[in-house]
């Protein structure tokens, strides 16, 4: 039986038992889990970073950000999370799954790499010695 209303509780550690259409969250290890919208059973595990998901509680609700593409469970469900609620996304080819994967692959190695290297990464640090202050300062000396 599909879910289309979760329910959701914010948990210091995931449960090893997950009950249908709750939705379980854990700010402290970043991750957000739940058995799939589709009724097959299966855990939907959305890891919360800059480069997976993001989560929005507004109080009373939360929304889950992009949609969930499940598509290494048999059902291939694909849905969205918005306000508790879920808004199913149309079904995607095998090319549509393969050309998402790439791109969120691109995406979370662009993201990493501008981690690793700033924009001013080669710019060379001051040598204290050459420094205007240091010359004036050695003038008065």
């Amino acid at each position: 039986m599909s879910i289309d209303v979760f329910n959701f509780e914010f948990v210091d550690y995931i449960p090893d038992k997950l009950k249908n259409g709750v939705i379980y969250i854990s700010i402290q290890y970043t991750t957000v889990v739940h058995k799939c919208a589709c009724g097959c059973g299966n855990e939907v595990v959305t890891p919360l970073s800059p480069v997976d998901w993001s989560l929005i509680f507004d109080g009373q609700s939360i929304s889950l950000n992009p949609s969930i593409g499940n598509w290494s469970f048999p059902c291939k469900s694909h849905y969205w999370i918005k306000n508790n609620e879920v808004k199913w996304a149309p079904r995607w080819s095998e090319e549509q799954i393969a050309a998402g994967r790439s791109h969120d692959k691109f995406l979370s190695e662009s993201y990493y790499n501008d981690l690793n290297n700033p924009p001013n990464s080669n710019v060379k640090p001051i040598d204290k010695d050459k420094s205007l202050w240091c010359k004036i300062k050695k003038l008065l000396s």
